[in-house]
């Protein structure tokens, strides 16, 4: 018997969040070994295809399975498409879209009629879940506007949360050569870390809210003596020299706004990393602590990441890091939800509805001093952190609840038998696979 055909269309190839999640599932499917799996890759928005490393053994599995040319010999027993709801397509005999979701409380209409074209929808959090099955829209008659019903997700869903390899991520003293030159310009012993995209929108109004991270810093900490510093591993989802300009433009600005005092250094971390390298920082001797304003995650992948190092995070516990980030062990950052300005998302995403977390700047930089000022308190509860993350959100946790899932969706489908057929001189029909959106 043919083992279940699985096809996964997916950025794979992309040093991305959803670029993470999906070499993640790939890897599950491949290691567990019940499925022949194929993969359709596709790009993520500006986002480098440069993620598959040569000599990573996993990465070649995957590699493998990349379709380079857009046809199958029969359809799938199962399409898992790992994008925004709003490009799923259903080509499998089961279908299933996997997504982060949204990062405020309101998807746009289109997203919700996205999950409804598949058998089920996997969101990566509780909080996206709910986002989609709390929000109703009304159908509207293309001609006379009058409400002809309500659209609602209607399809089955689910929650699978992304697990960090404990193979990779963990405590460990080891530093490459290429971490060691770029900190080595760092002089501070104590350096917050924050990691993740810098995207578009005005200051308070950038998803991960960077700028007014920047600005609470450089007001709690200038004119002291003694000083942190701030390392910022972020890009606008590139790394080109025209986009690290960018960034370093976005820096100087909140750093001439705040002259002429004395204010704590700032460095940025611009180049591409690799999974190792990326652990090796958060374990770097001069990261004290991880640190995020963010206003709204559909997972927070670097937040998880970052706790299995073992050392404090300091964040807003709300939308999706909420699954994985305790109240007892977190540094949590008071908040608000608060209205999405306009600017904060491209028109056809934002609803004048929708809410979002915002810190409490004033406390949140009072807490930031505290834990500069008191480290040891705040580092033992990290330590507690990292043990339950571990265990609870590990990629093997992860692969043990994705095979129970796919297990019960594939239970139903008919499988093909292997025969013996006589040669044919004509070629099987392949099955065409229709053309994907560019992210």
């Amino acid at each position: 018997m043919n083992k279940p055909l699985v096809l996964v269309t997916a950025p794979v190839e992309t040093r991305s969040g959803y670029g993470n999640h999906s070499r993640d599932i790939c890897q599950s499917l491949i290691e567990l070994d019940k499925y022949d799996v194929r993969i359709q890759s596709v790009r993520w928005g500006s986002t480098p295809p440069t993620a598959l490393e040569k000599d990573n053994p996993i990465h070649q599995e995957i590699e493998k399975r990349i379709l380079r040319q857009p046809s199958m010999e029969r359809q799938p027993d199962l399409h898992l498409h790992i994008v925004i709801p709003n490009e799923f397509q259903a080509v499998g005999k089961v279908n299933v879209g996997m997504t982060a979701g949204i990062e405020h409380t309101i998807p746009p209409a289109s997203w919700v009629e996205g999950c409804n074209r598949m058998d089920m929808t996997i969101f990566t959090s509780e909080f996206s879940r709910d986002c989609f099955k709390n929000i109703q829209f009304d159908k509207l008659d293309n001609k006379t506007q009058q409400v002809q019903g309500q659209l609602k997700l209607e399809k089955p869903t689910d929650v699978l949360f992304e697990g960090a390899d404990t193979n990779i991520y963990k405590e460990t003293k080891e530093i490459s050569d290429n971490l060691k030159g770029q900190f080595s310009r760092i002089k501070e012993d104590f350096c917050f870390l924050f990691t993740g995209h810098w995207l578009g929108g005005n200051l308070g109004e950038d998803r991960k809210d960077i700028g007014m991270m920047l600005k609470v810093f450089y007001t709690m900490f200038k004119n002291q003596k003694n000083q942190p510093a701030l390392v910022l591993k972020t890009s606008g989802a590139g790394f080109s020299v025209i986009d690290r300009n960018e960034i370093m433009k976005r820096i100087n600005t909140i750093k001439d706004s705040m002259s002429p005092h004395k204010l704590p250094p700032v460095y940025l971390l611009h180049g591409d990393l690799t999974d190792e390298e990326m652990n090796q920082m958060y374990n770097h001797p001069k990261v004290k602590a991880h640190l995020s304003f963010t206003h709204g995650e559909g997972f927070g992948r670097p937040l998880l990441e970052a706790s299995f190092s073992g050392k404090p995070v300091i964040a807003p516990i709300a939308t999706g890091q909420a699954d994985f980030l305790s109240k007892d062990y977190t540094v949590e950052l008071p908040h608000a939800m608060t209205k999405v300005p306009a600017g904060a998302f491209p028109k056809d995403y934002h609803n004048p509805e929708a809410l979002w977390a915002t810190v409490n700047y004033g406390i949140a930089g009072r807490m930031m001093k505290d834990v500069f000022e008191n480290y040891d308190k705040y580092k033992l509860k990290a330590k507690k952190q990292m043990i339950v993350n571990r265990e609870t959100f590990s990629h093997k946790a992860m692969t043990d609840k994705l095979e129970s899932i796919v297990g019960k969706l594939l239970g139903g489908v008919p499988q093909q038998v292997q025969l013996k057929l006589p040669t044919l001189k004509k070629e099987p029909k392949k099955l065409k696979l229709p053309k994907l959106k560019k992210g």
